[in-house]
């Protein structure tokens, strides 16, 4: 079992800085950062969350410089975007950007990715709420492209260019791993068909991993990695760990130094049984 932990990167947050070396101490594997480039005042679409949504959100840093910063403060943890709205961004900017987080991390970087929920952004960027998961599937396979031939080129309904040249390409082989978030009816067949794990974001995720796993079977894949944010409870590490849960992921504060590090020291003292020596 593998822990990480997830915050929105503020400019009111602890910093990252120094989140990601003290994190690192305590022995989690990943630090995850959200993504929002702005959150429309209209307020149309509900947060699925429920209530009001958090002023965090639309003051969240451009996860790739957030995450530079992280790794040049530390050495061992990975790196994640959790998730990065790539429907809302252009995959030839994302790919250089995502690999050359890769490239300064020495190889830590986890590509975390999801198709949103809030139309009004997406709209902004001409986004089609309706077309997404398409988008995104595209723009993946785009982006894979770009990173993994020195000639890349993607033809396809919505992204489309030809031979290129783009660099830097990736530490990691064949490229860092795609995660990819979302708890949807058709997530799983996505997940098999493009990306390297799954991040379910609400509901049981234990009765689906078994579906999952006869999927990747079917398709001719080892068994794919599950990465979930449950409930800070030692009682919740052992029912997911007994399911077949790889990764566990809980979040920081975004609202200051001290609430941070309490909520990592805390997290840090639950996990420690579970840590190899």
């Amino acid at each position: 079992m593998k822990f990480g932990v997830a915050i929105f990167p503020t400019e009111y947050a602890i910093s990252m800085t120094e989140l990601a070396p003290s994190a690192e101490q305590l022995g989690f594997e990943s630090l995850w950062v959200a993504e929002h480039s702005h959150i429309p005042t209209s307020r149309k679409t509900p947060w699925p969350a429920g209530g009001e949504l958090p002023k965090q959100y639309w003051h969240t840093m451009d996860p790739f410089i957030a995450l530079t910063a992280a790794a040049l403060a530390s050495k061992t943890i990975r790196v994640a975007t959790g998730i990065c709205l790539v429907i809302q961004r252009d995959p030839i900017h994302t790919a250089k950007e995502a690999a050359s987080v890769d490239n300064v991390s020495g190889g830590r970087f986890i590509f975390g990715i999801g198709g949103g929920w809030n139309r009004e952004e997406m709209s902004d960027h001409g986004t089609e709420f309706s077309t997404r998961w398409k988008l995104l599937r595209e723009r993946v396979e785009a982006i894979k492209a770009i990173w993994t031939n020195d000639v890349a080129e993607y033809h396809g309904d919505l992204v489309d260019f030809g031979p290129m040249w783009c660099y830097p390409k990736p530490v990691q082989k064949p490229h860092p791993p795609v995660v990819l978030g979302g708890s949807g009816p058709k997530v799983l067949e996505r997940v098999v068909r493009y990306a390297d794990g799954w991040m379910p974001n609400r509901g049981d995720v234990v009765e689906r991993i078994p579906e999952l796993q006869r999927m990747a079977k079917a398709a001719g894949r080892e068994p794919i990695p599950v990465t979930y944010y449950p409930k800070a409870s030692a009682s919740e590490v052992e029912r997911l760990a007994q399911a077949g849960v790889d990764r566990l992921i809980w979040y920081v504060p975004a609202d200051g130094r001290d609430a941070a590090l309490k909520k990592l020291e805390d997290l840090g003292t639950m996990i420690r049984p579970y840590l190899k020596d």
